[in-house]
Parts: structure tokens; sequence; C-alpha cells
């Protein structure tokens, strides 16, 4: 059996190569991981958007997974866009067969330039179907307010959508706060399945680069389980991974453009 541990990503492919994908599999190379992939759509994007969306046939993503699952010895799953409640429904169908897989869902509903990458009533498939079955899930605040309804105004709005999403079978929750209006730090919340809370802090960077940040900070979460991280301690380097891509941009494309996935590597030297 081979020692490198595999990673696989299900998710939409960004032309743009900044999130999406194109993020997940920079992010596992990035942290010794192998990464393999599910495809559910094929979008034309750059830094300045999406200009248009095309799902890959549930049968073609269902053949991807077998094809992946059946041949290599996935230690981490993470989900990014998955399209519409139909493509959760399979997934759900599909994971339900590994359930000893960790699982980090990204439930990725809208892209930084404002287009929708979640039909509405997938909202209501994630809450019922697939977000139960996640061992870590990753909204921000805007997805967080979709998944609970809740208004999130603070830290303590923070916390309650935390326990929310923790009631409905999340064993791991972070409400990140990149959208906050804290003009200094950038505070993340994760409720442990243990009912630990831990905050996670960090300097506000003021920057316009921030495309894929969600795809990566959770490829980075299911990089470190699939080596056997703890929870928290994965969280905290995917934290401080994606602190360190904002920070050292690259300044490409004239839109929202993508992090550095080889910053973290590089602060590390």
């Amino acid at each position: 059996m081979s020692k490198v541990k595999q990673v696989l990503t299900i998710a939409g492919s960004d032309s743009g190569g900044g999130a999406g994908i194109q993020a997940d599999l920079k992010t596992f190379q990035e942290r010794d991981v192998f990464g393999m992939s599910v495809i559910t759509a094929v979008t034309a994007q750059n830094t300045l958007g999406v200009q248009g969306v095309h799902p890959i046939p549930l049968d073609m993503v269902e053949n991807q997974w077998q094809s992946v699952i059946s041949d290599f010895d996935v230690s981490a799953i993470k989900t990014g866009m998955l399209v519409n409640g139909d493509y959760m429904t399979l997934v759900a169908k599909l994971y339900r067969d590994y359930p000893h897989i960790p699982l980090v869902i990204d439930p990725v509903m809208i892209a930084k330039g404002g287009h929708s990458l979640m039909a509405e009533e997938a909202v209501r498939v994630m809450k019922e179907t697939l977000a139960p079955l996640a061992t870590v899930i990753t909204p921000n605040i805007p997805e967080a307010e979709a998944l609970t309804g809740l208004e999130i105004r603070n830290k303590d709005d923070m916390k309650q959508a935390a326990y929310q999403l923790k009631e409905m079978g999340v064993k791991n929750v972070v409400i990140k706060g990149g959208h906050s209006d804290d003009q200094n730090v950038s505070e993340d919340f994760l409720l442990l399945e243990s009912g630990k809370e831990v905050w996670l802090s960090a300097e506000r960077i003021e920057t316009k680069d921030t495309h894929g940040t969600g795809c990566t900070f959770a490829a980075c979460i299911a990089a470190e389980l699939a080596k056997d991280q703890d929870v928290e301690q994965a969280v905290r380097v995917a934290k401080e991974f994606i602190q360190a891509a904002i920070k050292h941009g690259l300044a490409i494309g004239q839109g929202h453009g993508p992090t550095n996935h080889w910053a973290f590597r590089k602060e590390s030297t």
C-alpha cells in the first residue's frame, strides 16, 4: 500500500485557475498529498467573474467517482461547487458507502464576482442530505446565513450559526469571518465535535486578490485530515496556509485575482 496520502476533490473546474478543482489540486500538491478529481461542472471564468457554467452529466460524475474510488486509497474527500440538488443527492448517495473517509464540505454558493454558483433549491438539499454527512463544513458568513436562516452581524451570531449547523448533524463547523465588518482582523469560529470552541484570528489584509480562498482553505483541511491530523490542527494549518496565500499575492488578472498557493511553503523554508 502506498504511503502517499490520496485526496479527492469533487468540484467545478475554474478556467482561470484560481478556484475550484485547480485551486484544490494546487493545495494538495503543496501539502504533500496526491490529488484526484471528480469534475461536476466546467466554468468559463476569470478574475472578473463567471461567464458561463456547463454542468457535467450526472452519469459522468458517477463514472469519475467509480474510477477513482475503485483504484485509489482515498484518505479524504473535499467537495466544492455541486451545481444543484441533484448533484448533492448523488454525492451523498455515493459517499454513504465510505463513511470512514473524512468529508470536508465547502458549501460554494457565490463567486467573488457575485455570480450564483448554487441553485436555491440546492441549499435545502445541502442542509437535509449532504451537510449531515460532513466531518467538517466551512461556510463563510453569507453561506452560513443561507444555511441557517440567521442574520450574522457579530461573533455571537457566528457561534449561534455554528451550533445550528452542528444540530443538523455536522461533526465540526468552521464559520469563516472574512466577510465580517472588523477592519483589523479576520476571525474564524471553529466548533469541534467535542463541543470545544476555538477562535482563529489573523490580520486582515487589504487586497482584492482573494479568488479561491474558500476552496483553498477547505482543500488544505482535507489534506491535513488525510495525513491523520486532528480537526483542530488541520483547521489551524489551513488558516495559516490561506493567510500566507493572501498576504503574498500574485497580482494576476484585472479583477479578484487568485491567491498564492506556494506562499506557505516559501514562508516555512
